[in-house]
């Protein structure tokens, strides 16, 4: 018998032409795809109603090349001067590298560029060598009123990036990227804030061979973002990496920060614990550059052991059972895993079609055993640490898991999940030029309110007909996790998608989950900060804001709703 032949769309496989609208919004480099595997395209087809001639031309693919007539707002003589601070070749004033440096990858930003609506550009777009650069432009920049943005990766899904008062942006990745010092004695790693996460982590990996170390180390840090974002922006989101769980989000991982403000220059204390009152570590990290600009930080490392990773994964057979076993894997007190993630069962379901598991024997024997699609929850994860430990923290999870009822299915599901982790939002390139978006908005809850968040959100995204929706856990503590919510639909309008977005950022403040656990605030959050935040807090970070950047130059236009008189949505 002949073997039907399945159709497959003309999925994009060459890089973005050069100064294209599609080469800033493509994810990752440019030269790297991964598409929808068959099961998984099925499965978006049978969701949105859709037959194969659906796929046979794609919509606006952003392949043109950009040029606008936007001209720049600064005077001559003020791009003269920035431009004898920097060097001519460190300052850009062309449409491409203004668009590159204002969007970031928020769902908005590709929606703007595929339909070529630009807005909130800088005037310039400027690469700092050193602290001396910066020093000299805040200088400037402060005398003339002129607003400064900064970015590093220009992965912020948070519209972080917008120049919404123009003026000039500051990319740091260019010059500022290097390793200042690594200190075995304290174990930590001073870097400037434009170095990439996979720079860091391949010289701490190497720190014997490359800085003549004792033995190699690791940042600890991995966010899905990880191979395009930067240290700075890390820290200034308050990010959290997948291994969190064990290594501890950013804010636990930043030990110092040397800050450039409109009124001077300060470093924060080193101290591994003080009690010295507020701690302006604290303050300025998360910042999201209302402040200054960061020329330095110290963090935290760790003993590279790759040898003694353990993987494992469990499936439970509903969604409450699942949470009460990752609970108590998180306050067991026995140890900690690095990545532990939990999935409710439309995200299970999915994750088994991504991870190429449905279909498989092990899927097979996972079907055999009751647990049934549409209930069943996926949990995986790996731990990490000294042998002893992490075989002991493994043998405590498999314990767990077994109380709870939970079918264990060997290390294979997440090493599958390994070899996606950074990979997977490749694909939302491939989705979008058909019309399909995939978007996420991410909260914090406690263990007491993660039902009630998990069901409020969920049944907004469900209530627009044809939408997927999964969500899972990622970052495990003893109080709580997170909740991750992923959105997939059919959707054109920019409008309509707005107004989605926005109901669904209402469910998760109005059911008591945070605005972000680790993607910030930015300006897309901004409208919900001041309420959320309550007067007398929001009235003490003004005046924060106001004390280190008196004439409002750093980062103005809506972060933090600072300022405005009242924050709209």
């Amino acid at each position: 018998m002949k073997k039907e032949k399945v159709f497959i769309p003309a999925w994009m496989e060459e890089s973005p032409p050069a100064n294209s609208y599609r080469s800033i919004f493509k994810w990752g480099a440019p030269g790297e795809f991964k598409h929808p595997n068959k099961r998984l395209f099925t499965y978006m087809k049978e969701i949105f109603g859709l037959g194969d001639e659906f796929f046979l031309e794609k919509k606006e693919t952003g392949l043109e090349k950009v040029d606008f007539k936007k001209t720049s707002g600064l005077k001559k003589n003020q791009t003269d001067a920035l431009s004898k601070i920097v060097g001519e070749a460190n300052i850009h004033t062309d449409p491409y590298n203004r668009l590159r440096a204002a969007y970031g990858k928020t769902m908005i930003d590709l929606m703007r560029l595929r339909k070529k609506q630009l807005e909130n550009l800088p005037d310039a777009v400027l690469y700092p060598r050193d602290k001396k650069d910066i020093k000299k432009i805040i200088e400037y920049c402060n005398t003339q009123k002129i607003p400064v943005y900064i970015f590093g990766g220009r992965s912020s899904v948070t519209r972080g990036t917008e120049s919404v008062k123009g003026g000039v942006s500051l990319d740091m990745s260019v010059h500022m990227n290097r390793v200042l010092e690594i200190n075995e004695t304290n174990q930590t790693v001073t870097v400037e804030p434009g170095i990439f996460g996979p720079a860091l982590e391949d010289m701490l990996n190497n720190a014997r061979k490359e800085r003549n170390a004792s033995r190699n180390y690791t940042c600890g840090h991995f966010p899905q973002s990880f191979e395009f974002s930067t240290v700075g922006g890390w820290i200034a989101a308050l990010g959290s990496g997948q291994g969190s769980t064990y290594y501890g989000d950013m804010k636990d991982l930043v030990v110092c920060q040397e800050y450039v403000t409109p009124i001077g220059e300060f470093v924060t204390k080193d101290y591994p614990a003080a009690a010295i009152g507020p701690n302006m570590n604290d303050i300025v990290s998360g910042a999201e550059g209302i402040l200054g600009v960061m020329v330095s930080a110290t963090i935290k490392i760790f003993r590279y052991m790759p040898e003694n990773r353990r993987g494992f994964s469990f499936i439970f057979p509903d969604f409450d059972v699942a949470i009460a076993a990752v609970r108590e894997i998180s306050q067991g007190e026995f140890g900690l895993p690095s990545v532990l993630r939990l999935s409710d069962p439309e995200e299970t379901d999915i994750a088994l079609k991504l991870y190429g598991v449905e279909g498989t024997i092990l899927d097979k024997y996972i079907s055999l055993r009751g647990y049934k699609a549409g209930n069943r929850c996926l949990v995986i994860g790996h731990t990490e640490g000294e042998k002893g430990l992490s075989c002991h923290v493994k043998k405590m999870i498999r314990k767990i898991g077994k109380k709870y009822r939970g079918l264990y299915t060997t290390s294979y599901v997440v090493k599958k999940w390994e070899e996606g982790r950074y990979r997977d939002p490749y694909m939302r390139e491939d989705l979008q030029d058909y019309g399909i978006i995939i978007d996420t908005l991410e909260t914090s809850v406690k263990w007491d309110n993660l039902k009630e968040v998990h069901e409020k959100v969920r049944s907004v995204v469900k209530s627009r007909p044809q939408t997927v929706c999964m969500v899972h856990g990622s970052h495990f503590y003893p109080q709580g996790t997170n909740l991750y919510f992923i959105f997939i639909g059919k959707m054109d309008s920019i409008s309509e998608y707005k107004n989605f977005h926005k109901k669904i950022i209402d469910a998760i403040d109005k059911s008591g989950g945070s605005l972000s656990h680790h993607h910030g605030v930015g300006k897309m959050l901004a409208p919900w900060y001041r309420k959320n935040m309550g007067e007398i807090q929001f009235g003490a970070i003004k005046a924060i804001k106001n004390y280190f950047d008196p004439k409002g130059i750093m980062n103005p236009g809506g972060t933090f709703g600072l300022d405005e008189e009242k924050s709209k949505k």
